[in-house]
């Protein structure tokens, strides 16, 4: 064999095995974690992040951190050693910063049944939450593909359909059994916005999608880019107060990644 070919071959093994998993055709995923649901090569959160502070999490607790991050962690492994943040209109993040500075080993995000999902955290408090964990931000691709099924909402009954009409606060997660995806992942409409990976230029101003696509009008916040301040972080599903306009398609691109807020939540995927 000519030495120009056996160099060629050689790159071209190299090329391979160093492609990414995508680029080599990835394939769909059959098990994930106890905590969350197969959505094609993703393994996505079943419920709203809960955020938990351990205490002494590289000491006594080493064992309950490896737990969470496995994905097996229960809301009885958690009594007496974490601390749920996040709840209500209270930002208690600290010393995890807004712009996720000090967050390393400190904040951990949880996918658990029947908890307050945790609100009032910025995409960088978020990102910190699951990368302790082991897990990550899905993207905005991910999420969409993760909350197809979830019904675009009608009027909300109060106690099955997606929460989009409680005015006040997010019902605990997995509670409205009606609001589930194809995948089985709850709370993918409503109940909290949920922050996505992606950033996009912020977006000043708001429409709806065509009636053709969304029949109750998911609103879509991708309009025009602001030249000056911050990027945006994509926020979707929409929220509690939202109503009709919350939905799988609906989508914010106005909102800067330091920006906290009551209506604000998340999930990871790995």
């Amino acid at each position: 064999m000519r030495p120009i070919v056996q160099v060629m071959l050689v790159l071209a093994a190299v090329v391979l095995l160093a492609s990414p998993v995508w680029a080599q055709g990835a394939k769909p995923l059959k098990k994930c974690a106890p905590d969350a649901v197969v959505s094609g090569t993703v393994c996505m959160d079943t419920y709203e992040a809960s955020v938990w502070r351990v205490s002494d999490p590289l000491g006594a607790n080493k064992g309950l951190v490896k737990k969470i991050q496995a994905g097996k962690a229960t809301v009885a492994d958690l009594a007496g050693a974490a601390t749920q943040l996040g709840i209500g209109f209270t930002d208690d993040y600290a010393p995890c910063a807004d712009s996720g500075q000090n967050c390393a080993d400190d904040i951990y995000a949880l996918s658990l049944p029947g908890v307050p999902p945790s609100a009032n955290v910025t995409w960088f408090q978020a990102q910190a939450a699951c990368e302790n964990a082991r897990k990550r931000l899905p993207s905005n691709a991910e999420w969409q593909a993760a909350a197809a099924g979830t019904p675009d909402p009608g009027p909300d009954n109060g106690t099955t359909d997606c929460n989009t009409n409680s005015v006040q606060t997010a019902t605990l997660t997995g509670s409205r059994s009606n609001c589930k995806s194809a995948r089985g992942a709850f709370d993918m409409v409503g109940n909290l916005f949920e922050w996505v990976a992606d950033w996009v230029p912020r977006s000043p101003a708001c429409g709806t999608w065509s009636a053709g696509v969304s029949p109750t009008g998911d609103y879509q916040c991708l309009a025009g880019a602001a030249t000056t301040g911050e990027p945006s972080a994509l926020l979707r599903g929409g929220n509690f107060i939202d109503g009709p306009a919350a939905g799988p398609l609906a989508v914010v691109g106005g909102v800067g990644p330091s920006v906290w807020d009551f209506r604000f939540g998340f999930r990871c995927a790995r």
